[in-house]
């Protein structure tokens, strides 16, 4: 006889529910990889797309990383021709997409809505209805 999964508590959902991340991670950093990119720098060209202008410092906390980490990454985006930096004002250095960048950017939607359809494909309209609400409320509550 077996003792209880890693990570289990009272409730039960902490280990599918990161078993479940853990696998959607790691289609989409396949299926990124593929199309000469990764889901970092990809979340960094995201991010950037939404706010562009933005500081190191903006986006880092975007993107969960330190300053130092998104600095990095930024450094390797530029050397790709992903994206600039330019001066702002003072000593910021603010963030834009190049025209590669966009394109990038774009084929990553493209990539990751085929890999978030696949990985919910065996939920049917509704159950996926539910999950959404169920975590909208969980978010919801926690941005509050």
């Amino acid at each position: 006889m077996s003792g209880p999964p890693p990570c289990r508590t009272r409730t039960g959902l902490p280990a599918p529910a990161s078993e479940a991340r853990y696998r959607q991670h790691r289609a989409l950093d396949g299926a990124l990889s593929a199309n000469g990119t990764t889901p970092a720098q990809w979340d960094a060209l995201r991010a950037i797309g939404r706010s562009p202008g933005a500081s190191a410092r903006e986006l880092a906390a975007a993107t969960f990383q330190t300053e130092q980490a998104f600095g990095a990454l930024a450094g390797r985006l530029t050397a790709q021709a992903l994206i600039e930096r330019r001066p702002g004002l003072g000593r910021r250095i603010e963030h834009h997409l190049t025209p590669a960048g966009e394109q990038v950017l774009a084929v990553g939607h493209t990539v990751a809505d085929k890999v978030l359809t696949a990985c919910f494909a065996a939920l049917s309209g509704a159950d996926r209805a539910t999950l959404l609400d169920l975590l909208r409320r969980l978010t919801a509550e926690r941005d509050t």
